[in-house]
């Protein structure tokens, strides 16, 4: 059996009035991530990590931001298309875990929404996805409120 590792980070700045799409759903807030596609931060990094592990470049090479294709594109939707490329190389996801750096609002209560979510996009059981969230005590531009951070790391398997 061949095992690969890859990992994923991505950042978008925050603003008034934008929804805020994270994990595959809207959480209720008063300001949202800025980005060409919906900006969900928790898809970007799972795409990135994905790819990563199969060695397949990473998100902005194979959905570039030039691309009008992609503006305001639903971010579930890269991840489907990103799962399709994973499996046409014959892999498989064993697990993916996430990070998510965010001063507020607090995402606890919106977790098991996103496994949900995201257990049905990936084809894999929500046992198999961990997100967890924290701050950055107030430090840098996260801790000020500018924006999010997220980090995941992925096992995919042949």
């Amino acid at each position: 059996m061949k095992i690969r590792v890859g990992q994923g980070y991505d950042v978008h700045r925050l603003e008034a009035g934008r929804p805020f799409w994270l994990g595959g759903i809207q959480i209720p807030c008063e300001f949202g991530p800025i980005g060409h596609s919906d900006a969900d931060v928790v898809c970007h990094v799972l795409c990135d990590a994905l790819l990563g592990a199969a060695n397949m470049r990473n998100i902005g090479y194979h959905f570039s931001d030039k691309d009008p294709r992609w503006k305001g594109v639903d971010s579930k939707i890269l991840l489907a298309e990103v799962l399709r490329m994973v499996r046409e190389a014959s892999y498989e996801v064993s697990n993916v875990d996430v990070t998510v750096v965010l001063q507020e609002p607090k995402l606890n209560p919106h977790i098991p929404a996103m496994k949900t979510c995201l257990a049905g996009v990936m084809n894999i059981p929500e046992e198999d996805i961990s997100i967890k969230a924290t701050t950055s005590e107030h430090i840098g531009f996260v801790g000020r409120g500018e924006g999010i951070a997220a980090h995941c790391v992925a096992l995919i398997y042949r």
